[in-house]
């Protein structure tokens, strides 16, 4: 499936951009037709919905894998790092190759390599074949993960408005069908492997029929000569970004694997009432992300960075300092509701970096980032190991604060 079409309706001039020194991506996909831009913006919402849907689908096995193989707490974070460690192998090196071949072609082929990993993760006999399918999975959800978000910058572009916080809701809504329906199938006795193999299959089929209406690749040669020069390692304003994004997934990360810790430690709630306060982070999450780019359209990223992580601050401090069921939930809905639109944000203005493609700026940025989701609960850990709980969870506020200090400053530099 190539990338390099040329939309019928698409006007000649803008058809060949690069014959036109004064064309640009976002220009010549302004042009196509409003339904072609409609059909671009629904399948780039499934894909983000099909990605969030397949990683929960993973996520509701890992004790299923740790059961089958029989492993260890040791051999079971091999498996865990196996995932983390191919998507960041493959976010610092597949930037060029999507800019080159497109978001199309990227999408379909990061997203059939995860489906088919994903089937075969329960099927396989042994370990080692186990962490090559992990570690490919993960490379897989890596190159789906920034070629569909570089698709989502476009597609933001094209429309003329903000949507990427919505579309990465979707990913959290696919987050949460996944792990909903799984669980039931799963409770009706549904065989794990079977289960895997229908969402990798329904993945597969979604991918499919939504890339076809992906928004055509324009050769990003039509940026001038220092588009083609542009080296991303040498890029400050990535790596500023990078470095926001890296502090705002400490957080995130830190809040998935130890909120419902915190609950049971420290604030001594039940059993069900210890698992709402992952509930009450992620549905935080979601809705914060619906709503995220009216705010942006009308006061601006920065102000939405300061306003957002200002929010989640507040809201880990409030969980930390009054450790009561009521008020340690409301502080985790807050953090839910102030960390959902740190990721799109900063993806977005590294889809906009000057003389750098949008996946090579994604790439960049989503690598950096990803070391803090992979990292951050460890911190934590070592530190709760140290002192105690409470004291480790105060990384997250300070993180929250650092976002909220640096975030708008830096966007504000680049213009976003």
């Amino acid at each position: 499936m190539s990338d390099r079409i040329t939309d019928p309706a698409l006007p000649a001039s803008a058809s060949t951009p690069a014959s036109n020194p004064a064309s640009t991506p976002a220009a010549t996909h302004r042009a196509l037709p409003a339904a072609t831009r409609r059909r671009a913006r629904y399948a780039t919402m499934a894909l983000f919905f099909i990605a969030g849907m397949m990683y929960a689908s993973w996520g509701v096995h890992v004790p299923t894998v740790r059961d089958k193989f029989h492993l260890s707490a040791a051999m079971l974070s091999y498996a865990l790092f196996a995932v983390a460690g191919g998507s960041i192998a493959a976010m610092t090196t597949i930037g060029g190759w999507i800019a080159r071949v497109g978001s199309r072609r990227a999408c379909l082929a990061g997203g059939l390599t995860m489906s088919v990993c994903g089937a075969l993760i329960l099927v396989v006999p042994y370990y080692w074949m186990l962490l090559v399918v992990l570690a490919l999975f993960g490379i897989g959800m890596a190159t789906l993960d920034v070629s569909m978000n570089a698709e989502a910058s476009a597609v933001e572009e094209a429309v003329g408005k903000p949507i990427m916080s919505a579309l990465h809701g979707m990913f959290s809504l696919g987050g949460m069908a996944g792990a909903a329906i799984g669980g039931a199938l799963l409770a009706r006795g549904l065989a794990p492997a079977l289960h895997l193999f229908l969402a990798s299959a329904l993945a597969a089929l979604v991918l499919w029929v939504s890339c076809p209406f992906v928004l055509p690749h324009v050769p990003h040669a039509t940026h001038g000569e220092h588009a083609k020069t542009g080296n991303r390692w040498r890029t400050p304003a990535l790596w500023a970004l990078g470095g926001i994004a890296l502090i705002a997934l400490i957080a995130e990360g830190a809040m998935y694997d130890w909120a419902t810790v915190y609950m049971r430690d420290v604030v001594i709630a039940t059993p069900a009432l210890a698992s709402a306060a992952y509930a009450a982070f992620s549905g935080g999450m979601a809705v914060a992300r619906f709503a995220g780019d009216a705010v942006r359209a009308r006061f601006g990223a920065p102000q939405l960075v300061l306003a957002s992580a200002s929010l989640a601050c507040a809201g880990m401090i409030g969980a930390l300092l009054l450790p009561y069921s009521f008020t340690a939930l409301t502080g985790f809905t807050l953090m839910g509701l102030g960390l959902a639109n740190m990721m799109p944000v900063l993806f977005a203005a590294a889809a906009r970096v000057k003389g750098i493609h949008a996946a090579e700026g994604l790439a960049h940025v989503a690598g950096i980032a990803y070391f803090g989701l992979l990292f951050g609960p460890v911190v934590i850990g070592a530190i709760t190991q140290v002192t105690n709980l409470t004291v480790g969870l105060a990384v997250v506020a300070l993180c929250a604060a650092l976002v909220a200090f640096a975030g708008p400053k830096v966007l504000r530099r680049l213009g976003i």
